[in-house]
């Protein structure tokens, strides 16, 4: 159960008191990060929870996304099957193809559709990926292999129609890019020219970058500015000759625009 949001709040406020303050990195900003993605999973897992219980047949794929987001979030993994954002999501896939199919009856007539249960199968098949992928990155993530990543891209566009910008398959993208970078770096350490030694410096150049935003996206997202995302773009570009759509960059520059809105 999570702490009172009062005795959190104080918590924090001792633990700043102690060092002085409150800044980038500190344990204090990292507890109250930690507290603001709490926050706002109970927010979404409410908001979904009633809608669970009063009238299931109004969960959208965008209460489910929001509210697997803030799971994913809170919990710095894929949620559990079985957890609040696997039953939105389950609600969502038949609601749409109650929609779909024109069938006025409700949702638990659409449930014995083979549309929907069709829907539920590919639901199924991601969750199945994602709890893999997710589970790796977590613990292994210098394993993530292309192929993989791959195909939890594929089974989440299946399953949603769409993949979501800087979700877990756009993380495992772009993990699976940097890993294979890493063997290519290792199979060719003696750079036989000037130009091979610049490549390394720039490659050297974008994973400070992105070592340094990496760890602000995942403590401390709401501090993310501008001109870290156009830094650590600029670099991905000089490194790679290009940028990753969903990647690091991309995410970074998404939180930005998050972070000027609120």
């Amino acid at each position: 159960m999570a702490a009172n949001p009062t005795e959190a709040g104080q918590a924090i406020s001792d633990v700043a008191h102690t060092e002085g303050g409150t800044t980038k990195g500190s344990k204090s900003s990292q507890m109250q990060s930690e507290l603001s993605k709490q926050r706002n999973f109970e927010e979404a897992s409410a908001n979904v929870g009633s809608k669970l219980d009063t009238a299931p047949g109004s969960i959208t794929m965008e209460d489910a996304k929001a509210v697997h987001r803030a799971e994913t979030r809170a919990l710095d993994q894929q949620p559990p099957s079985g957890s609040i954002s696997s039953q939105a999501q389950h609600a969502a896939a038949v609601n749409d193809s109650a929609t779909s199919t024109g069938d006025v009856a409700g949702s638990a007539a659409a449930s014995r559709d083979p549309n929907a249960q069709s829907q539920m199968d590919r639901q199924a098949n991601y969750e199945d990926a994602a709890s893999k992928v997710g589970g790796k990155m977590v613990n292994e993530p210098g394993n993530i292999s292309k192929d993989e990543a791959d195909l939890l891209h594929s089974r989440e566009h299946r399953a949603f129609g769409q993949t979501e910008k800087g979700g877990l398959a756009a993380q495992a993208q772009h993990q699976a890019a940097e890993n294979e970078g890493a063997t290519a770096t290792r199979e060719n350490t003696a750079p036989s020219n000037s130009s091979a030694q610049s490549e390394m410096d720039r490659q050297a150049n974008y994973e400070d970058a992105a070592a340094t935003l990496g760890q602000k996206l995942a403590n401390e997202p709401q501090n993310i500015t501008k001109r870290d995302a156009d830094l650590l773009h600029s670099r991905e570009h000089r490194a790679l000759g290009h940028t990753e759509k969903g990647g690091l960059a991309a995410q970074a520059q998404h939180q930005v625009a998050e972070n000027e809105k609120s």
